[in-house]
Formats: C-alpha cells, structure tokens, sequence
C-alpha cells in the first residue's frame, strides 16, 4: 500500500525523532545501579523461596552501604540544620522512584513533628501526576526543574538534596546546579559514583552496587534512599527541637492512632493516669508540648505557651526555664 504524501512526511517525522532519541541515549554501561549482577542469570528459574532469598540477601547489605556514607550524609545535615532551625526549607527534588520517595518523606513531616506544610517539600520530575503515572520522558529535561525551583523562592536558608540513583539524570543533576545559585545548602544523592553537579557541595554516594534485576533501582537503591531520607529529615527534627528523649512530642493528633500516641506520651512523661492525660491534652488544645509543659512546669497552658515560644519550641529548654 502507498500512503499518501501526508502520511509519508509524518512518518518519516517520527522516525527520524526516534532515531534522534536513541542518538541522545547516554551509554550508562559504567553506572554501578545498571551493572548486572551474575549470580541471578538464573532468576527466571528460580523458586519463588529461591526468589525471596535472593532478595533479601541483597536488601541486607543496603544499611551497610548507608553506613559506609555517614560522613557524606551527616555533613550535608550539619549544614542544613542550622538553615532550617532559622525558618529554612528541606527541598527534595527527584524522579521516578526517587522523586516519589522524597514526596513520600517530606509528607510525612507535618503529621509526624507538627512541621509547617511547605518547610520540607517534594518535588518530582513530571508534577504530582508523577506520583501516580510514570512520567520517565520528563527527567531528560535539564532545564525544566529551574522554573519549579524558582517558584519557591529560595533563600540562603533553604537546602536543597537532588535524588538520583544512577546520579546521571538531567532534570536532578540541572535542577541541582540551578539550586546551588541559590540556596544555602546543596547536595545530591546518589548509589553510584559519579561526578557532582556544578555548585554541589554535599555529594552523597551510597553503593549499593547491581540489582538482583538488573537497573531495576527500585530495590536495593530504593531502600537505601528511603534510609538516608529518614535519617536526614529525622535529624533536623531532632536537632531543631521537635523530639523530646525519643518521643514525637510535636505529633499533630489528626486521628484516632495519634491521639492515643499524644495520650501515651503525656503519660509516659508526666506519669499522669490515662484519663487525667487525655483531660490535661483537651485543656491545651491537643498540644503534646503545651500538655507536657503545663504539667511538668505547673503553668498553665498559655503560660507554657510562652515558655515554649521563650525556648525556640524547644521542651527541654522551655522546662528548665519554668522551673528555675
């Protein structure tokens, strides 16, 4: 069949996009996370407990490998730390798995230390459709994170951790350098050695070496992502004040779960029966601080209120000033 001259044109458009595409098509033979691992040729032949064992065995070398970064990973927080206790923003940006596990992470931070919606936030190559719809086309943009960045208006205050696990995408590795003009505090994750982006100075690598399916960064790469996020959103949390010992004390009780966590915590610190906890959480407005405040310091609840404003927010110190 001859197709009409239209159709010929259009076709021959396509196919020379292609072809442009596969031209483009960065070699990524050297990056570890798409090294094939040939121990697990025989995947496909194996039991599914041959296939769970597999697994596993791989997954428990990731805190390894997390250790192994510590210094990388704990200097990017002492950086940020100070940022963030002035009012700063954690930003994640990423795509793919990573975007999704550094919105999961930075959703989770409200709930979780009664953080202000927006002091750590997420952003993933192909918006919040993303999350939910593969969007990989978008991460071979390098320039296109720019405009989503800018939206934020960073400041020097703000810190900025770019998320790839083959450290090679252009919308991450682009987003990255046009942070470092801008924010205070830059860095990248990665789990394969690469060369940092211009302007980042906090360049976390986490080997975690082939995947049982091979490229398949989801897995091993994955779960050491999803480690390093919460160790680094954690810190912050602690080290600006939003832990008391090891308890959540800035746990916003939005249902039926945290409410009971908010009870046990008051009793677990003030020794209060249950009931007398719940009554004491009414009074303060459901405030875990402020509660723990007012008993522990004899105030009431504004009193611990200005306290805590006294203190940074911080229990600890909000305590010692009270009963002086």
């Amino acid at each position: 069949m001859v197709l009409p001259e239209a159709e010929r044109v259009r076709w021959g458009a396509v196919v020379s996009e292609a072809r442009a595409g596969w031209d483009a098509a960065q070699d990524r033979s050297g990056v570890e996370t798409e090294a094939r691992d040939r121990a697990m040729v025989g995947l496909d032949r194996m039991s599914m407990g041959e296939v769970f064992d597999a697994m596993n065995r791989a997954d428990a070398t990731v805190a390894g490998a997390v250790a192994a970064a510590k210094a990388e990973i704990v200097g990017f927080i002492e950086d940020a730390l100070p940022r963030f206790a002035r009012g700063g923003r954690l930003v994640y940006l990423g795509a793919g798995t990573s975007g999704r596990l550094g919105v999961l992470d930075a959703s989770e931070c409200p709930p979780t230390f009664c953080v202000e919606p927006g002091r750590v936030v997420g952003l993933i190559a192909g918006g919040d459709s993303a999350l939910r719809k593969s969007s990989e086309s978008k991460e071979d943009d390098s320039n296109s994170a720019a405009e989503e960045l800018d939206a934020l208006g960073l400041t020097e205050d703000d810190s900025v951790l770019g998320i790839a696990a083959g450290g090679t995408t252009p919308w991450v590795r682009g987003g990255v350098t046009h942070a470092a003009r801008r924010a205070g505090c830059v860095g990248m994750l990665s789990c394969s050695p690469v060369e940092a982006p211009e302007g980042v100075e906090h360049m976390i690598v986490v080997r975690t070496g082939a995947e049982v399916l091979t490229g398949s960064t989801r897995m091993k790469a994955g779960t050491a992502t999803k480690l390093v996020l919460n160790t680094i959103s954690t810190a912050l949390m602690v080290g600006s004040g939003r832990v008391y010992e090891n308890l959540m004390v800035d746990v916003r009780a939005t249902n039926a779960k945290l409410r009971d966590r908010a009870a046990r915590i008051v009793v677990e610190l003030t020794g209060l029966e249950r009931a007398r906890a719940i009554e004491l959480l009414e009074r303060c407005g459901g405030e875990v601080k402020t509660a723990l405040a007012t008993e522990l310091a004899g105030v009431e609840p504004d009193a611990a209120r200005a306290l805590l404003a006294a203190s940074g927010g911080r229990l600890r110190e909000a305590l010692a000033k009270g009963t002086k």
